[in-house]
This record gives structure tokens, C-alpha cells and sequence, in this order.
């Protein structure tokens, strides 16, 4: 159950003196939260009167006073709560304010526009703060449950110009094309992540201050000694199926305390938005639980595997017979912007990309069938279909989805390199395109 830390002078009770009589407020033992639910009057659609009466315990714990958070206020009242989220200064946490909405919504144009304060999150100056949201995206919200919703937006200036953080308003432009558009993109987008524990920052699992033993038997394992997180992972993957998020599955990763799970196949924008609400989703978790999430892509220096989002792609042409002509021309293109990407993919990314623990060299572009040691992987089922996917391993588990996904789009659909430049970057990577 999750619970919160209540100050021992924060909080007080007082009962009728009839019902005490003359004994002591507070005893040794641990006290519940204390919950009296008042009749409800059969005339009015409110709850006159909810008295919560909560007094510390002896370790200063309370519960959070589960059955307010799960009241189903639909036979009350009309009205829903919307959980704004967005995007703050860092370009990877994520923010969120909640409002009231007058009836329940589908679609985020019923959904007024909002603002809040750009200097407090590194996006705006103090003379000047305001910034606007704009609804983009409705999620279910798994956590008050009913017809309350999640919003993803972006962020623009009172005079509509997107701030330069707003990484979605280019995508939205690059997905909008009629070449792109044609080509139904398609993403699937493996999202790794580390738990930390909350006061040392250190991986679950691993002894403070310690290490656990070699790699190896961590990887889709069960068992307590193994496996370190699993209820975080199984509430997240239950909290974004229920949310409408394209989640496709999850894994206990190589290194311990590390989780992956996967979003899609999306098409276009729609990748970046599910990503981002499942991170909020993610992040709101292991609030709960008392653990911090990371996605630095390398949380631990050393002969430990890093932390990626390996991003998995495709286009009609590719998809269809003779496909994988396309696949590798799209893998020259690339081969050619590969600094481009790289400068987009992450911060840190240089610590994760050593060419080492199934990585590429960041310096160095490859490709290869089935080789995760290569910058772009193609699968043995493509090579033998002749069609198919490409995978990007060089993103990282920080990147910004709608920058990673326009900018595969943009490089292998819209950009045509010189002929000269195409035949080079054929013979280096000796492919017959």
C-alpha cells in the first residue's frame, strides 16, 4: 500500500470526550486512518460529510487514505478532473496541474487551453512567465479512475509561437507531410529504465554501497535474488493498457533493477504521445512506491549494461514485397546524417554507446542482420521476407521521442543525399542499393 510521512506535529485528533472518556489521545500502538462516512442524503447528489481523521503511528507512517482517492464521484456530479502534463525545461521531466472540466471529453479540441508558470520551470523569465498549453493528446487516468482524464500538451508563448522546448510542434510539421503521410510510418519503441533506491541513489537490489554478482543471470529472470521491481512493472504495464496507451509488452532487463517495456507499432506523432504519458504514468508509480525512476543512459559506470530506447521502424514501402530495397537505402540515408541523429539522441549518450554491451561506437555508423552490437540492426524474419523493419539502437533512454521519430521520418523519406554521397556511403558499407 502506498503511504506517506506525516510530521508528528502535523497532524492531530480529538474525539467527543463521551466516547474517550478520560482516556488518552495517543497510545503506543499504531493508528489507522480513521474514515466516517456520513449518510448520504437521498435528496441531494453531494457527500454532505466525510470526517478524516488520521494521527501518527509510531514509525510516522499514515496510510493515504485509500478509500477518498478511489471515490467514484460519477452518481455526484458531471464534472471530471483533467491532469494537464507537459514537457519542462530539462526537455525530460515531466509536469502536471490538475483542473476541473464541466463533462467528460473524447478528444483533446473539447479541452480549453491553460497556462502556467514558465519561470518555475526553467522556460520562461520571471517579467515575463506565462505560458500557454495546448491540448494535444486524452489518456485514460488510471489513477482516479472513471471519466477523468490524462492531457498531454506543448508549449507556446502567449502569442502562439511554440518555445523552443516544444520538440512536438516540428514533429507535428515533418508527420504532416504528404510523402510521410503516405507512408504510414510506423514505430515501435523499447523504453528502458533504472530504479533507484530513494536516499542513495543506488540501483533496487543492489547492496548500498555494493555491487551484486556478474551479469548474466538478471535478463528476464525470475526469483527475489534475480529480479528487483517486478510490482512497479506489472502496475505500469496494467496503468497504461488501462490509460489507451499502445503498450506491446515488458522485460526485466541485463542489468538488475533495470526494466524495458514497449509502445507500439504507433504511426507518426502518435509514438511521441504515448511515450510521453507513459513516462508521466511511470514516474507517478514509482512515486508511490518510494522509488526513483532514471533514465540516464548510463546509471552505473563500469561493466554494466547502459540504458537505451531502441526505436524500431518502418514505411509502407518497406512493409510491402521488395521492402528491403527500401529498408537499405533508408540505412544509406542514415549512414549519412549519423552525427545528426547522434546530437538528437540523448544526453550522456556518449557513455552508453562504448561499442561495448551490445552498442555501437558513437563515432561509427554500421548496420547488420540480427547484430546488436551495430548502430541499425535489421532482423533475420525481414532478410528473409524481404521486408520488414529496421531497428535504431542508437537512441537513448532519455531521448525525446518526438525528435527521434520525425527525425527518422525526415532523414529516410523527405532528405535525398547527392548521388556522389549515396554511392560512397554504399561502398563503405558494402551495400548493393
Amino acid at each position: 500500500m502506498a503511504k506517506m510521512m506525516v510530521s508528528p506535529m502535523q497532524c492531530q485528533i480529538r474525539f467527543p470526550s463521551k466516547s474517550l472518556q478520560g482516556k488518552p489521545i495517543i497510545t503506543s500502538k499504531m493508528w489507522n486512518s480513521l474514515l466516517l462516512n456520513a449518510q448520504r442524503s437521498k435528496t441531494k447528489r453531494s457527500v454532505s460529510a466525510f470526517k478524516v481523521l488520521a494521527v501518527k503511528s509510531d514509525n510516522g507512517i499514515v496510510s493515504r487514505l485509500e478509500d477518498l482517492l478511489k471515490l467514484d464521484m460519477a452518481p455526484f456530479t458531471d464534472k471530471i478532473i483533467a491532469e494537464y502534463i507537459w514537457i519542462g525545461g530539462t526537455g525530460i521531466d515531466v509536469r502536471s496541474k490538475s483542473r476541473t472540466i464541466s463533462r467528460p471529453v473524447e478528444h483533446p479540441s473539447e479541452l480549453p487551453k491553460w497556462n502556467y508558470d514558465g519561470s518555475s520551470t526553467g522556460q520562461a523569465p520571471g517579467e515575463d512567465s506565462e505560458v500557454i498549453l495546448y491540448p494535444q493528446a486524452v489518456f485514460k487516468d488510471p489513477f482516479r479512475g472513471g471519466n477523468n482524464i490524462l492531457v498531454i500538451c506543448d508549449s507556446y508563448t502567449p502569442s502562439g509561437e511554440p518555445i523552443p522546448t516544444n520538440k512536438r510542434y516540428r514533429a507535428a510539421q515533418i508527420f504532416s507531410e504528404q510523402k510521410v503521410t503516405d507512408e504510414v510510418p510506423w514505430y515501435g519503441i523499447e523504453q528502458e529504465y533504472t530504479l533507484l533506491q530513494t536516499n542513495v541513489k543506488w540501483p533496487l537490489g543492489w547492496p548500498v554501497g555494493g555491487y551484486p554478482g556478474p551479469q548474466g543471470p538478471y535478463y528476464c529472470a525470475a526469483g527475489a535474488d534475480k529480479s528487483f521491481g517486478r510490482d512497479i512493472s506489472d502496475s505500469h504495464y496494467k496503468a497504461c493498457l488501462y490509460a489507451g496507451i499502445n503498450i506491446s509488452g515488458t522485460n526485466g532487463e541485463v542489468m538488475p533493477g533495470q526494466w524495458e517495456y514497449q509502445v507500439g507499432p504507433s504511426v507518426g506523432i502518435e509514438a511521441g504521445d504515448h511515450i510521453w504519458c507513459s513516462r508521466y504514468i511511470l514516474e507517478r508509480i514509482t512515486e508511490q512506491a518510494g522509488v526513483v525512476l532514471s533514465l540516464d543512459p548510463k546509471p552505473i559506470e563500469g561493466d554494466w549494461n547502459g540504458a537505451g530506447c531502441h526505436t524500431n521502424f518502418s514505411t509502407k514501402s518497406m512493409r510491402e514485397e521488395g521492402g528491403y530495397e527500401v529498408i537499405k537505402k533508408a540505412i544509406l540515408n542514415l549512414s549519412l546524417r549519423h552525427m545528426d541523429h547522434i546530437s538528437a539522441y540523448g544526453e550522456g549518450n556518449e557513455r552508453r554507446l562504448t561499442g561495448k554491451h551490445e552498442t555501437a561506437n558513437i563515432n561509427t555508423f554500421s548496420w547488420g542482420v540480427a547484430n546488436r552490437g551495430c548502430s541499425i540492426r535489421v532482423g533475420r524474419d525481414t532478410e528473409k521476407q524481404g521486408k520488414g523493419y529496421l531497428e535504431d539502437r542508437r537512441p537513448a533512454s532519455n531521448m525525446d521521442p518526438y525528435v527521434v521519430t520525425s527525425l527518422l521520418a525526415e532523414t529516410t523519406i523527405l532528405w535525398q543525399p547527392s548521388l556522389e554521397a549515396e554511392a560512397r556511403a554504399a561502398k563503405e558499407l558494402q551495400l548493393q542499393v
